[in-house]
């Protein structure tokens, strides 16, 4: 797939699993290093399922899920460490502060944030966006933030 990054930010739309899973593996081989991406969306649109198609591709073994009840979870790949965050129960600028997460970046990594809203002292102007929306044909329209 050509030209990944601009496709995303003019907004594509999938209409399976495994097309999600291709898009998210194109977008992981041109994702800089060392840098944070806020998966923006409702419940059930997509966002573990499109980490999980990142991952694959940075040779994470593990299986990827949603961290929900424990906040985040840290994994290992040969090509870049994934810490994915889960904010929707954190409450607070301090909540977010006692995680600790720049303990758990080690290079090269990516910073996955699930509702990145509830802690914009994570974000930084650098941040990539990634809003996942369902329509009423049970596709995903996926669309990509570059803040350049």
């Amino acid at each position: 797939m050509t030209g990944i990054l601009e496709q995303l930010q003019k907004g594509l739309t999938t209409h399976s699993e495994p097309e999600t899973l291709e898009i998210a593996a194109a977008l992981a081989k041109e994702f800089p290093q060392d840098q944070v991406l806020a998966l923006e969306g409702d419940l059930g649109t997509g966002k573990t399922t499109f980490m999980k198609g990142m991952a694959r591709q940075w040779g994470i073994q593990d299986p990827i899920l949603s961290p929900t009840y424990n906040l985040y979870f840290c994994y290992k790949g040969k090509d870049r460490n994934l810490v994915h965050l889960d904010a929707y129960r954190l409450q607070n600028k301090q909540d977010a502060e006692s995680l600790l997460i720049e303990d758990f970046l080690e290079s090269p990594w990516c910073l996955a944030i699930e509702w990145p809203e509830r802690v914009p002292s994570v974000l930084t102007p650098e941040s990539w966006h990634l809003t996942l929306e369902n329509d009423e044909k049970n596709s995903r329209n996926l669309r990509l933030r570059i803040p350049f």
